[in-house]
């Protein structure tokens, strides 16, 4: 089976596209492209994902003040990936079809104002709705850019700017650890609210604005875009043709029993399992270590996002450089279970504890954009877009599954390093799956 499968996989990519220079008109179009399109898809992904595990700070204050227990906030933080997994293929599919425009803007309006409606949970049944509502809302954000991103750059270009746009995940983090304890400290008691519902208020207006910016700026195809000469759309139409030419195109229905698309989802599953444990968890960890005020928490936990940052950018250059995907990817995976195994090791030591974190957030981060660009290099057209989609929302479901499991450990041992060391064996799994099932002339574009 597992020579059939490589078969399929390299069959796909049997002739690659030569290394061409670039012309002149495709360099500046390449440099237009990415400052137009590049710094707004960040800034929006920094609000969803800011949208998304900001609970994890709110866990500081909301638990006591509510009286639920680590269990109940793991189902709550993780009940988002439910309604997530059950929309993100119907909602890229919809995206295909009506546009990029429309739908990312509808999904940023709709997901800002439940995250903001956080502020009115009161008991477990209403953080469980909302929670569940707001995943629905907003399913098919991350896989409708990976789509789109390929309506504008060939996969030999993708590494880089994936990196870029995948660093808005512990940019997040940077921006939202300190601002979330901020709020929290310094705003608790205004008006009658408790600092961590100020702090879904305040956090969740950039999300509805974006979504109103999406809608005026963002064009769907290369024809649309009124800023790029004719010249510069030809040669960029040209390149992405070239690309296509390459690569399968599938219906949608056959994607679902594609032995490519299922080999991703267990590598995917894998990664995903860590990189959500760290995300929604970091700044208990953190706590843990002996940290008492929030601002500090926010602030030390800034610090993986930042190591995060550097490192993304650093392998994802390097991937596109080299054209070279899959040990790239295996690298950050190692990685980032090396990191959960270090911050195991010296959780009694904050300084200790934020290396290791730091070295696991490099590698868990990282790698998302080296994945993403594995099913984009084979696959096009509604395939491509059913694809992303599902590998998305079946291993969304690791974010329901690593923040509930993670919280039902700590509940019974009292501890989150048993969940550490489960989620660093997943991450092991991934790359021996990684190293022994995908071909390295997969992703060699």
């Amino acid at each position: 089976m597992n020579n059939r499968l490589e078969a399929a996989m390299a069959n796909s990519l049997t002739t690659a596209r030569p290394i061409e220079a670039e012309t002149g008109a495709e360099k500046l179009a390449y440099a237009k492209v990415t400052l137009r399109l590049i710094p707004l898809l960040f800034i929006c992904y920094v609000a969803a994902y800011l949208d998304r595990v900001n609970v994890g700070f709110a866990k500081l204050q909301m638990l006591s003040d509510l009286q639920f227990s680590e269990t109940v906030y793991g189902l709550g933080a993780g009940i988002f990936f439910v309604g997530y997994a059950l929309c993100e293929v119907p909602s890229n599919i919809i995206l295909h079809k009506v546009g990029a425009r429309a739908w990312i803007s509808r999904i940023m309006i709709t997901w800002g104002l439940l995250a903001g409606a956080m502020v009115f949970v009161k008991t477990p049944t209403s953080f469980y709705i909302i929670r569940l509502l707001l995943g629905i809302a907003e399913a098919g954000f991350l896989p409708g850019v990976v789509h789109y991103l390929t309506y504008w750059f060939p996969s030999s270009k993708r590494g880089k700017v994936a990196a870029i746009f995948f660093t808005a995940i512990p940019a997040s983090g940077v921006i939202g650890g300190p601002l979330s304890g901020w709020i929290m400290q310094s705003m608790n008691g205004t008006h009658g609210l408790a600092g961590w519902q100020w702090m879904f208020v305040v956090e969740a207006i950039p999300s509805v604005l974006l979504g109103l910016l999406i809608l005026w700026k963002l064009p769907n195809r290369v024809a649309d875009a009124k800023w790029l000469t004719l010249a510069e759309k030809q040669a960029l139409q040209s390149a992405i043709d070239a690309d296509d030419a390459q690569k399968s195109s599938i219906p949608v229905s056959r994607v679902f029993g594609d032995r490519r698309v299922l080999t991703l989802i267990a590598v995917c599953y894998c990664m995903a399992l860590g990189s959500y444990g760290i995300s929604f968890w970091l700044p208990s960890i953190i706590k843990a270590t002996g940290v008492k005020s929030l601002l500090e928490i926010g602030v030390l936990s800034a610090i993986p996002s930042v190591a995060a940052i550097v490192g993304m950018i650093l392998l994802g250059r390097s991937a596109d450089r080299q054209r070279e995907r899959k040990w790239h990817l295996a690298a950050a995976i190692a990685i980032g279970g090396v990191g959960m195994l270090l911050s195991v090791l010296f959780s009694a030591n904050t300084v200790a504890a934020l290396v290791a974190l730091s070295i696991a957030s490099i590698g868990v981060f990282a790698a998302n954009p080296l994945f993403w660009s594995l099913p984009t290099a084979f696959l096009s057209g509604a395939g491509a877009a059913a694809a992303v989609a599902f590998i998305n929302c079946t291993t969304s479901t690791a974010g329901f599954v690593s923040p509930y499991l993670i919280g039902w450990i700590k509940q019974t041992t009292g501890s989150t390093d048993a969940a550490m060391l489960i989620l660093a064996a997943c991450n092991g799994l991934g790359l021996l799956i990684l190293a022994t099932m995908v071909p390295a002339k997969l992703v060699n574009r």
